[in-house]
């Protein structure tokens, strides 16, 4: 079967459904019909965004620059992220005092997941040393949306890369377990938590990548850098205007 989608274009269709995704939690109710499928639609976003990252750790020209644009982005995006989820900013005043939600974005994910890949390569380091730094990475991942299991799929994806089986298998493994951690930790009914399994839905687009950029230069790398940040910007001041 021909491979068809390129880099850039699986990144439209997971800005999309993303943006699907982030309607849904803005404004819709999440057991509702709809608001079920908007979420197993989006439920596709981060497990491509995590693709991505593992195979742009290995095309990268400078593996410096891109943990650094990440990290960044994942200051930028920290604001608009809580200004989304929750209507206030990370940084708030309350009786006199300062507030922080060290609750973080996906980009932070996606960051320590981008970490843990240049420790698993690195000749540098001391193999005795790689598993308490990754044990670090892990622990930080809690701050941040997907928690650790965003960054295991990178490792994965990573660890077989060139193999797409493979891929998906160990992918299909940690998504399962998380679908029980997260229902196991939110006390609710398992049908509650099986909208998330629309992460395993990834699987069908990502089949199809043929391996190539595809169009778009320059505006296909920077789109999701900006259009993160500036969607989720947009719906909380929509959200809080209604």
């Amino acid at each position: 079967m021909k491979k068809c989608l390129s880099a850039n274009l699986l990144k439209f269709i997971a800005a999309a459904a993303m943006l699907i995704d982030h309607i849904a939690w803005c404004f819709a109710d999440t057991y509702s019909v709809p608001g079920q499928i908007m979420h197993i639609i989006g439920r596709m976003t981060a497990p491509i965004m995590c693709y991505f990252i593992a195979e742009g750790f290995h095309y990268t020209k400078s593996r410096g620059k891109y943990l650094l644009r990440l990290g960044i982005f994942a200051v930028i995006s920290w604001f608009p992220f809580i200004f989304m989820e929750y209507g206030t900013f990370p940084i708030y005043f309350v009786n006199g005092k300062i507030g922080v939600i060290y609750y973080q974005s996906v980009i932070f994910t996606l960051f320590l997941g981008l970490l843990a890949l240049m420790v698993i390569h690195s000749e540098r380091l001391h193999n005795m040393l790689k598993a308490p730094i990754l044990m670090i990475i892990f622990a930080l991942s809690f701050l941040g949306d997907w928690l650790i299991f965003a960054v295991l799929w990178i490792i994965v994806f990573d660890a077989f890369r060139g193999n797409f089986g493979k891929q998906a298998a160990a992918f299909t493994i940690i998504s399962v377990f998380m679908v029980i951690t997260l229902w196991l930790m939110s006390s609710e009914p398992l049908t509650r938590s099986l909208f998330q399994c629309g992460v395993l839905l990834a699987l069908i687009p990502l089949y199809f990548y043929n391996g190539e950029r595809g169009r778009g230069g320059c505006f296909g790398k920077w789109f999701f850098y900006v259009f993160y940040p500036a969607h989720m910007l947009i719906l909380g001041i929509i959200n809080i205007l209604i």
